[in-house]
């Protein structure tokens, strides 16, 4: 049944089910004969709800009963527990219990009410439900989108500088052509111009490493660099926080501890220099943030390699090399813009590139992007000279197309559901594996369409016209949703609009954030939650 006794307060009402109660048992005839029981399950909300578990279902002494927690499974961070024990923390285990609670409510009530309207078999959730959402929201406006076409040209351009060296540069014209007679027209006037250096801007600047993993962060690079489901980097990271290799792989801290700066710092020093080595402490953005925790980082900075599987030292390296990234130097720059300009025209060409002075962090890391338009590997220029003369060697006008907004992967859905505070790092993985397993959203590849662009190309005096042909909507392990998806989705929203709004989703987060710092009180809560949407279930 619901489990709940909504009538006496919400109430939970737990059961030890039938296949542990031998466990069980056996855990209590323990527990009885020790002088003392130590409680060490994980350092958050559900781990803390498991310690109060376990004192009431073991019927433990609480005078005799340390609670101790570790960000990692090493020597020092468990003799350091044990010499600082505390109690279980209730308002922790209240979030965790309210939470729960709170999204049982919303699947009994709802769902029943799926089967009577759609179809038997649905189920809805608080969270799930909205990343269904999102996933059908965007679905639409690609749906909607009509791709508009302009011709982009580019030049190949060569010379000779002051000291006589033979030079190749390759410019864009900024502006974009609508029509293919006017990106003839363009390159007809190209044909009869004279071409110089007009501009050279030189620009130094920095860039600077991102900062250690999150559980959120660690999914999106797992699946950019890896090829990593979001399910699949839990699981090996999971093993190799149980293995004493890195730190709890379920935070949304930016933060190291001074001792990890510390080790992090001499690794930096001894491995590639003095000059690498910059400590920084960053601020941790998500919402709700647990900022006692601990970012995801190597257990041992001085460890580069494990033993384990294949995927276990792939995942173990990028931590590693992100978090050694984050305490490094900022890798100096300078950012050349050269402008090219035509004697038929005020549009101009301009190259753009930078060279690496000081390559800092980049020695060890490179973070990537969803945009495949941010290119890790930046052009290095030619060294030119203001009013040198440019001959054109071929300009060309490729006719382009607009794209619509991409369709989520599970890492840039991940990176949604936090930017808009919805879910925590502990159930990211969880909500990415329902939403598939319930069948309204697929991962799957498309392969795209054939599809005719046009070209002209001047060389020589002479513009000639080509075509080629493209892929167009290629899609690699995107999530699309299914039509039974779009079905629920649209019915939850008319008739459910609160559970399925961002802010809202977002607002019962920070409610849970209140309970587990204590200064909400769960059943009071629910309470507020629960009237106004038992009564919209009953007019439904």
């Amino acid at each position: 049944n619901l489990g709940i006794e909504v009538e006496k307060g919400f109430r939970p009402v737990y059961e030890v089910p039938e296949d542990k109660k031998k466990v069980v048992s056996e855990l209590r005839k323990l527990a009885s004969k020790a002088k003392t029981v130590w409680i060490a399950s994980d350092e958050d909300r559900e781990g803390e709800a498991i310690a109060w578990h376990l004192i009431s279902v073991l019927d433990l002494d609480t005078s005799s009963t340390n609670r101790i927690v570790f960000h990692e499974i090493t020597k020092e961070a468990i003799t350091q527990a044990i010499q600082t024990p505390r109690q279980v923390d209730m308002n922790l285990v209240d979030a965790q219990q309210a939470r729960r609670m709170l999204d049982r409510l919303v699947r009994f009530e709802i769902s029943p009410v799926l089967w009577k309207k759609v179809q038997p078999s649905l189920s809805a959730g608080r969270v799930q439900s909205v990343a269904v959402r999102l996933l059908v929201d965007r679905e639409r406006e690609i749906i909607a989108f009509t791709a508009d076409s302009a011709f982009r040209v580019t030049g190949t351009f060569t010379g000779k500088n002051k000291e006589e060296a033979d030079v190749v540069l390759k410019a864009e014209c900024p502006k974009k052509f609508g029509t293919e007679p006017e990106a003839k027209a363009f390159l007809e006037k190209c044909d009869a111009a004279a071409f110089t250096v007009e501009n050279i801007v030189v620009r130094p600047g920095t860039r600077s490493p991102a900062p250690p993993f999150t559980t959120s962060t660690l999914q999106q690079e797992a699946y950019r660099k890896l090829g990593f489901s979001v399910a699949q980097t839990m699981s090996v990271a999971q093993k190799l926080y149980e293995g004493g290799k890195i730190t709890y792989m379920r935070t949304d801290s930016t933060n190291l501890s001074s001792l990890a700066l510390n080790t992090a710092k001499q690794v930096v020093t001894q491995e590639y220099g003095a000059r690498y080595s910059r400590t920084r402490q960053f601020k941790t953005h998500s919402k709700g943030a647990q900022e006692a925790h601990e970012a995801i980082r190597p257990a041992y900075f001085d460890k580069k390699e494990i033993a384990g599987t294949n995927n276990e030292k792939r995942l173990y390296e990028l931590i590693w090399r992100r978090a050694i990234a984050s305490q490094m130097a900022d890798a100096e720059i300078e950012k050349t813009t050269i402008t090219i300009g035509m004697s038929t025209s005020p549009v101009n060409f301009t190259a753009t590139g930078e060279v690496i002075l000081f390559d800092g962090f980049l020695t060890v890391y490179t973070e990537s992007y969803d945009s495949s338009n941010v290119d890790d590997e930046k052009i290095i220029l030619p060294r030119v000279d203001k009013g040198m003369s440019l001959t054109p060697e071929t300009i060309a006008a490729l006719q382009r197309f607009t794209t619509p907004p991409p369709r989520y992967t599970e890492a840039s859905l991940v990176k949604k559901l936090e930017e808009l505070g919805i879910g925590r790092p502990s159930t990211y993985a969880p909500i990415i594996s329902t939403i598939q397993s319930r069948g309204y959203v697929a991962r799957e590849d498309r392969p795209g369409e054939k599809r005719t662009v046009a070209q002209l190309t001047l060389a020589k005096g002479k513009i000639t016209r080509s075509e080629k042909s493209e892929m167009a909507g290629k899609e690699k392990s995107k999530l699309f949703p299914k039509d039974i998806g779009m079905i629920v989705n649209d019915f939850l929203i008319s008739n459910f609009p609160d559970i399925l709004d961002y802010n809202f989703t977002a607002g019962v987060e920070k409610e849970f954030d209140e309970i587990a710092s204590g200064e909400l009180e769960w059943q009071k809560m629910i309470a507020g939650f629960y009237g106004p949407f038992h009564k919209t279930v009953d007019e439904s």
